[in-house]
């Protein structure tokens, strides 16, 4: 398969790279800095807001490992993921999102988000606030074939790569321990697992370590 992974020097999707890279998948790297700190030998500086419909033709999928954690810098989770379906509208190429917990339901009604929790840390709120706006414009999405995909709550940057994930939907879904936990290797496995498979268009899912 042939992907194109934006935002690629992000710690997930340095992560998605090397595991797609493993599977024999055909990567192309986009970034906007100089350095490429991704396993791609396929890399082009470029930033997210600049790219074409050219650029990204002919790919099977697009992974966008776009992140913001600065308060002023959250609209641009709608902004770039908005930018990436305009170019991306009626074709065939998938568009997988590295999308956040905080959106995830707490309740069979879906009315109650993990960022409604009054434990939720208020540090990561705005964060989570955008993500949340960002799944919400692309439901409104017909014309790209897109996917949302939600970490557990507890992500781990420097997590075991088990090679066991659950796969789950809109809720917040915890494993035989009672953890919501998963490390940014096994979120990759399940990245390029769905990449695979395309089994979840316009679909938002979710992952938690078995």
């Amino acid at each position: 398969m042939k992907i194109a992974v934006v935002a690629a020097n992000g710690r997930v999707a340095q992560k998605v790279i090397k595991e797609a890279l493993d599977r024999g998948f055909e990567v192309r790297a986009f970034g906007r800095s100089e350095e490429n700190k991704t396993a791609a030998s396929d890399y082009v500086k470029k930033d997210i807001m600049e790219l074409t419909r050219e650029d990204l033709a002919g790919f099977d999928a697009v992974v966008d490992g776009f992140g913001a954690w600065k308060d002023e810098e959250q609209p641009m989770h709608v902004k770039t993921s908005g930018h990436l379906c305009d170019i991306l509208a009626g074709t065939d190429t998938r568009l997988l999102i590295v999308g956040g917990a905080g959106s995830l339901y707490v309740n069979p009604e879906h009315t109650v988000q993990v960022k409604d929790g009054a434990d939720f840390p208020a540090m990561f709120l705005p964060l989570a606030n955008a993500q949340g706006q960002e799944l919400e414009e692309l439901r409104k999405r017909n014309d790209v074939k897109w996917t949302f995909i939600s970490p557990a709550g507890d992500f781990q940057a420097d997590g075991e790569r088990s090679g066991k994930y659950i796969l789950a939907g809109e809720e917040l879904t915890l494993n035989s321990k009672g953890e919501s936990i998963i490390s940014y290797a096994d979120y990759a496995i399940a990245m390029v697992d769905e990449i695979e498979k395309g089994n979840h268009i316009r679909e938002r899912i979710s992952v938690v370590r078995e």
